[in-house]
């Protein structure tokens, strides 16, 4: 069921991003030849107003074909220039490059707010249109090989009291502070730690905090005391904005370090999810409920975003260092080398999404 949803959110998040292509375009008044859904082979095809439309058989992808876009030689006749993508002004063309990653943040939006006008949960102190409703404490993340991980906590448990050396913590007086100054505390040999995880009966771990040598002692988890925030329309849309930068920032930051430390050589490609991964990530987030789904379908859509305007071949980040080169130097690029350019880069691009997946596969085992 949960490869069934994840395709659903693939093809809506692919047809976003190619409708910002295709409306941008045809704004603009250049020749759009087909708006496909998928990969060929085609399953079905219908023109209409000089577009054809197809839905093809391979789901995990989607593109427009716009008329001139890999053109750059006399081959386009004189009367079929002023439709042409290549003839056009380097500002529209690369309003057209951006339009997708523009559409997929837009997305991103709409279904933060949406979430928000539902009742999407936040920190008690998240945000300043209203408050969250039936706080209670939140494991946030848990780390791999940590003491809380061995004792079997996860992401998502809600912690119910937390005591040690007679000093207990409930009600409250139960805070992400309180909690993380209980384990730190030196006097503090084994924390026990009662929680509950979603309709299951609450539980009881005992836990023995790790740190020495002037190191704070810890036990590998994060928290937040959290909330459902729900919000009236017109706020929820404001709140949307202002989580949508958040998250764009965060990914964005997150996804240049990444980058960073795979230049450096030194990224976890083990944190890396492809299509298996984040089917997996979909079913969870489905089986928690409708607005956590919404939220997993716009952190995907800021990831497409973001990762579509890296500079690099057959990505429309690449397309655009093309668009910002011919600018520079007043001249078309040889369209050989955009060819031999694109044609690398979606190999490259096709052989990092067979390892990560074969990753995936091998982490499911």
């Amino acid at each position: 069921m949960s490869i069934i949803i994840f395709i659903i959110i693939l093809a809506i998040l692919i047809f976003v991003h190619e409708l910002g292509h295709f409306l941008v375009a045809k704004k603009s008044g250049i020749r759009v030849d087909e708006f496909g859904l998928g990969f060929p082979p085609k399953i079905y095809a219908k023109k209409w107003r000089g577009t054809t439309y197809t839905l093809n058989a391979i789901p995990f992808g989607g593109f427009v074909k716009i008329f001139g876009e890999d053109s750059h030689s006399g081959e386009i006749s004189e009367a079929d220039k002023p439709t042409s993508f290549v003839y056009k002004s380097k500002w529209i063309q690369a309003s057209v490059l951006v339009a997708g990653v523009t559409f997929n943040i837009i997305f991103a939006w709409l279904c933060v707010s949406l979430g928000f006008m539902i009742g999407l949960p936040a920190g008690s102190n998240y945000s300043t249109f209203g408050e969250t409703q039936g706080t209670a404490l939140v494991i946030t993340e848990v780390r791999p090989e940590s003491p809380a991980s061995n004792a079997g906590l996860a992401s998502g448990d809600i912690i119910n009291l937390a005591s040690s050396g007679g000093v207990v913590l409930q009600g409250e007086t139960l805070t992400s502070e309180n909690v993380r100054s209980l384990i730190s505390n030196e006097s503090t040999k084994k924390i026990e730690i009662i929680y509950r995880r979603g309709e299951s009966l609450p539980t009881s771990v005992s836990i023995e905090p790790v740190g020495s040598g002037g190191e704070k002692k810890m036990i590998g988890i994060g928290m937040d005391n959290m909330g459902i925030l729900k919000l009236a329309p017109h706020l929820a849309l404001l709140e949307g904005v202002r989580t949508t930068w958040l998250l764009t920032k965060a990914t964005t930051v997150g996804l240049v370090g990444f980058l960073w430390d795979a230049v450096t050589l030194k990224s976890d490609f083990s944190q890396v999810a492809g299509p298996v991964g984040i089917a997996k990530v979909v079913g969870e987030a489905n089986n928690l409920g409708f607005v956590y789904l919404l939220s997993l379908i716009a952190l995907i859509s800021i990831n497409l975003a973001i990762i579509n305007l890296l500079p690099f071949p057959a990505l429309d980040g690449g397309r655009l260092l093309f668009v910002a080169i011919e600018a520079v130097i007043r001249r078309p690029i040889k369209p050989a080398v955009v060819q031999w350019a694109n044609g690398i880069g979606f190999l490259l691009l096709i052989i990092l999404m067979v390892v990560v997946t074969g990753h995936d596969i091998i982490k499911l085992f």
